[in-house]
Formats: C-alpha cells, sequence, structure tokens
C-alpha cells in the first residue's frame, strides 16, 4: 500500500476499500506512511475480509519486528487454515531495509500460497531507502522469471510508472503481460499493451501532453478518465493538483541547475527516472504558467466544494485553462 496523507494524494483510500471490496483480498500487502488512522483502517478492514469471523490462534498470526526469521515466517505462511478458509500474517515494525537474510525472505513472500494473506505494517516514521526500492525492480524480474519471462529494465520501471508500486496491485499486471508477451523477454511495448494505468500515471500522461502543446490529445485523455465512474472529479482534481506543483518544482530545480535528487526529496519521488520525467515535462511551462496552475486548481478545488457547479465542468475548465497557457500575474 502506497505511503499516504502526503499520502493521501497519492492514493485514494475509499478508492483501495472499494478494490479490495471487488477483488478480494490479495496475497501481499505494505502499509506504510505518517497517516495512522488511514493505515490501520485499512488494515482492519483486511483483517474482516480475510478474517469474517474474527483473529484466533489458528488463523492469525502476528510477528513483531524489528528483527524477522526466516523460519517463522517460513512456519507462519505454510500453516493451512483451521476452521477458516484463510490466514492472516501481521508483520509489525519489521524493518525491511535492514532483514539479516533477505533473499530467504523474498524467496518466502513470491510465494505465498492462496489461502494465505501477509501485510507488513510499518511505524509513523519508517522511510524507506534506495535498497527496498530496488527490491520492488528485484521482486518485478524474479515474478517474471517465474512466469519464463525476462523483463528489460526500463519495462519494470514502466510498469512501477502506469501500474503503481503496490505488490498486489502488480501480481495480476505481471500475470497478464507475461502471458501477452510474444518474447522471450517482455519488453515497454508490452507493457503499455495491457497494464492498467492507475489514475496518477494518466494524469500525468496528460500533462506532458499539455506541455508538448497536444492540447485535444489532453483532452481526449481527460474524457477517457471522466467515462470511467469510479474516478471522481473531485479525486482527478487532488491528483492534478499535486501534478501541478510537482511539475513547478521541476521547473525551478531545472532553471536553478539542482537535478533529480532535488525534485525527489522535495516531492517525495521514490525513483530518479520519475523524477527525470517532470523535468523534462517541466520545461514546456514557464513558470508562471506553473504558479498560476496550482492556483487554478486550488481555485476549482474550492468551487467544486462550494458552488455546486457540476465537477466535470470544473475540472475540464481547469484543464482548458492550463493548456492555454494562463499565466500568474506578476507584481
Amino acid at each position: 500500500m502506497a505511503k499516504k496523507g502526503r499520502d493521501e494524494e497519492k492514493l485514494n483510500y475509499t478508492s483501495e476499500l472499494r478494490t479490495l471490496k471487488e477483488r478480494g483480498p490479495q496475497r501481499l500487502y505494505f502499509l506504510w506512511g505518517p497517516e495512522d488512522y488511514l493505515r490501520e483502517q485499512f488494515l482492519t478492514q483486511l483483517k474482516k475480509t480475510v478474517l469474517p469471523e474474527g483473529e484466533d490462534g489458528f488463523s492469525y498470526k502476528r510477528i513483531d519486528g524489528p528483527g524477522l526469521d526466516a523460519r517463522e515466517l517460513q512456519q507462519a505462511v505454510d500453516a493451512m487454515p483451521f476452521m477458516t478458509e484463510s490466514t492472516f500474517i501481521e508483520l509489525r515494525d519489521v524493518d525491511v531495509n535492514k532483514l539479516s537474510d533477505p533473499d530467504a525472505c523474498a524467496k518466502i513472500l513470491e510465494d505465498i500460497p492462496d489461502y494465505c494473506t501477509v501485510a507488513f505494517v510499518q511505524n509513523a516514521q519508517f522511510e524507506p531507502d534506495g535498497r527496498l526500492k530496488g527490491m520492488l525492480t528485484d521482486w518485478i524480474v524474479r515474478r517474471f522469471a517465474a512466469a519464463g519471462k525476462g523483463i528489460e529494465l526500463a519495462a519494470a520501471q514502466r510498469l512501477i510508472f502506469i501500474s503503481g508500486d503496490l505488490m498486489s496491485r502488480l501480481i495480476p499486471e505481471i500475470e497478464k503481460i507475461a502471458a501477452y508477451a510474444k518474447g522471450e523477454k517482455v519488453t515497454q511495448a508490452d507493457v503499455e499493451a495491457v497494464a492498467n494505468h492507475i489514475p496518477e500515471a494518466v494524469v500525468f500522461e496528460m500533462t506532458e501532453l499539455i506541455a508538448q502543446k497536444k492540447t485535444n490529445s489532453a483532452l481526449a485523455v481527460l474524457s477517457e478518465l471522466l467515462a470511467d465512474k469510479n474516478n471522481e472529479p473531485i479525486m482527478m482534481l487532488a491528483v492534478l493538483g499535486r501534478q501541478m506543483r510537482q511539475l513547478w518544482a521541476a521547473r525551478l530545480a531545472a532553471d536553478k541547475g539542482l537535478g533529480t535528487k532535488y525534485v525527489m526529496e522535495v516531492c517525495a519521488l521514490k525513483y530518479d527516472y520519475i523524477a527525470a520525467k517532470l523535468i523534462n515535462a517541466a520545461k514546456g511551462f514557464t513558470m508562471p504558467q506553473l504558479v498560476r496552475a496550482v492556483e487554478l486548481c486550488a481555485e476549482t478545488d474550492y468551487r467544486m466544494k462550494s458552488s455546486g457547479t457540476d465537477e466535470r465542468e470544473l475540472l475540464k475548465e481547469a484543464v482548458l485553462r492550463i493548456a492555454a497557457g494562463e499565466c500568474h500575474a506578476e507584481n
């Protein structure tokens, strides 16, 4: 589960609960971020979904960190359900950045039985380091290898970008892509063809098109987003606002020669290639345009919550005004 609070802009809590209800529990979750309430609420709903009869000594196992013994984890994962259909393992405050035997733990987590759900639950102070980020890419490579496919690094990065970094969401995407790919190695084209695009990735695509002055194409992307009833306009506006703030920071970095590291820190990004994409897209806007775009998103948010005007029309208006290059008035 992606980070929240600053988080909440990145991951829609209501949407995740709806996905949980519609698709059922997946085998692996990673819950982290400073918003304790949202994290624990999702964990509670996840437990209720996996264990509708409640927790007991057979179906529920909690392992507290910071250490994680691979043998104990293996025993917990292998334990068959008793008087229930599923088992739930809660790994609380395990320091995944400092596992004593990360390869053994990773191997166990790659092969979680269908009846078992494992959830890593981190405290509010947890921050993933570069090793965890690399672990996700390595994990994707191993999942494709298990399906008999290799994958290019650029394709793995593209998959994370367009489908998100939730392992529970990536597993079905990997299965689809592996079944679709004709060659021995999965390419970016394969990923683009069948992977599900999360709204954040689609909004990024839309802003890239605006930066390239391809307004009609950008509006076509917006229409596709709004055609999906699961994409509420106010949520899409929040994603757009976050995107414009990140582009403003990226443009500042480009103007000051600060580079991708600065953008990653300011925008709380985990991957340098996403920061590089932001910097490239930001060059298609002037600084006054980006400042005004941020203002427009804030103004539109207020109008959505107070005016009673159709939210879809307000979102379309905001996108059109950003695409038109409306500028912040200089004092």
